[in-house]
């Protein structure tokens, strides 16, 4: 479930994953564009499979949860709820990776079905969503409210874009908008950007550790207790004697916690088991 990423939700756990076709952005970024910005289903191998036969199949994998990712769940939302309908009924947890953007009614409808999600904010500036995805941004921070304010376990990435994304202005704003409305324990992914995988960005460099590190700093100072650094440090420190608690090298998890409290200092931490 780390992939997701999700690092305080079953961390350690497989997760049963499925995506379909098309995205509501248009990314230029894009890592998953081959399916994302994907518009004839005729071009693919992609069949139709049934709820009941996912659900089965997920039964029959071990997972504890169902993961809508790969393309934006929005896209698929009739079809993802009536799997997620289902799942429930069957114990699992519903898992979405999305980009936040979608109606209030497709809101409302998911809400009491879904488990725990992992939300791109991908800047707070609606210029760069106009320019870089064919969005706007202020659905999205919208939603990011209500999803948490709905109880449901929420994580925020933010890929770090050079020359679009990765001003420390940028870095700032976001964190003091998780800190303000989404409360300080919400963990904070910061990625590299790699060109090499990107739709239309190609020309670009990767991301340098120092605009990592001036985001990880941001969100320091705005009181965030689990940021993530990508590539450098991905482990969960106890924000209140900071030792580790699980650490994490390429997707293997060691989890130190005691179901979710610290081993040494015994604090509450943000960890759903």
């Amino acid at each position: 479930i780390e992939k997701k990423p999700l690092y305080h939700f079953l961390p350690g756990s497989p997760v049963f994953s499925l995506g379909t076709l098309g995205c509501n952005f248009r990314c230029l970024n894009c890592q998953n564009y081959e399916i994302s910005q994907e518009l004839d289903i005729k071009k693919t191998a992609i069949r139709y499979v049934p709820a009941e036969e996912i659900v089965e199949q997920a039964i029959r994998s071990g997972c504890p949860a169902i993961a809508y990712t790969y393309n934006e769940p929005t896209i698929f939302a009739e079809y993802a709820l009536d799997i997620m309908k289902l799942a429930h009924t069957r114990g699992f947890k519903n898992v979405w990776v999305s980009n936040g953007f979608m109606s209030a009614d497709c809101l409302n409808k998911v809400l009491p079905l879904l488990d725990t999600a992992n939300i791109d904010l991908k800047s707070m500036n609606d210029v760069f969503y106009r320019r870089v995805c064919s969005a706007s941004v202020e659905p999205v921070l919208e939603n990011l409210k209500r999803i948490k304010q709905a109880g449901v376990h929420l994580e925020i990435t933010t890929l770090a874009i050079p020359t679009l994304s990765d001003k420390e202005e940028m870095f700032i704003s976001i964190a003091r908008f998780i800190a303000d409305h989404l409360g300080q324990e919400t963990p904070w992914h910061i990625s590299r950007f790699s060109p090499d995988i990107s739709w239309k960005l190609k020309s670009l460099e990767p991301t340098e550790t120092k605009v990592i590190k001036r985001a990880v700093a941001a969100g320091r100072s705005a009181g965030l207790k689990y940021i993530y650094a990508g590539g450098i440090d991905e482990n969960t420190y106890c924000p209140g004697c900071n030792e580790p608690v699980i650490k994490r090298s390429f997707y293997t998890t060691e989890r130190l916690d005691n179901d979710g409290t610290c081993h040494k200092c015994k604090m509450k931490l943000n960890i759903i088991s």
